[in-house]
């Protein structure tokens, strides 16, 4: 396995399906638990006043949620594009030529789980995909022997 270096944020160099899951503290442990916190705020007073004024605040704490919740959920699908194509390439360049019309049946979320398997391992994993044997990307992440760490992720 090849290992990354640690970056200045002093990230381990190996990652493992049970190390894997990225948090971004200022948005999953600030922004979220803030703004849920508002937004029960904002309810609770609008049940304690019922004016206009207290439902357009809970109207705006609402959206303020639902942006904080979408504006990540957006950041992910640009990434899981980026991934799609680097894995697409990469298989491209392992498998046999005549696999290669197979590669675009692979679901997004198979090329997804399939970054953290090592070149020596991923042909053999997409071919399982494609069998139906991997159905979610769960599923691949743990049939992953030799774990390709990918600490550049949103």
């Amino acid at each position: 396995m090849q290992n990354v270096p640690s970056t200045e944020n002093s990230l381990p160099d190996t990652q493992s399906y049970e190390t894997h899951r990225r948090y971004f503290p200022a948005h999953h442990f600030f922004v979220q638990p803030i703004l849920i916190a508002h937004l029960v705020m904002q309810v609770i007073q609008f049940v304690e006043v019922q004016s206009f004024d207290a439902g357009w605040s809970v109207m705006f704490a609402l959206a303020l949620v639902v942006f904080s919740f979408t504006s990540r959920v957006m950041s992910l699908t640009a990434q899981d594009r980026v991934i799609r194509l680097e894995e697409r390439l990469r298989l491209m360049r392992l498998m046999p030529a005549e696999d290669h019309a197979r590669i675009d049946e692979l679901r997004t979320r198979h090329l997804v789980a399939l970054r953290f398997a090592s070149d020596d391992e991923v042909v053999g994993l997409a071919r399982r995909c494609l069998s139906g044997e991997l159905k979610s990307s769960k599923d691949v992440k743990q049939n992953v022997k030799t774990w390709r760490p990918d600490f550049l992720r949103v």
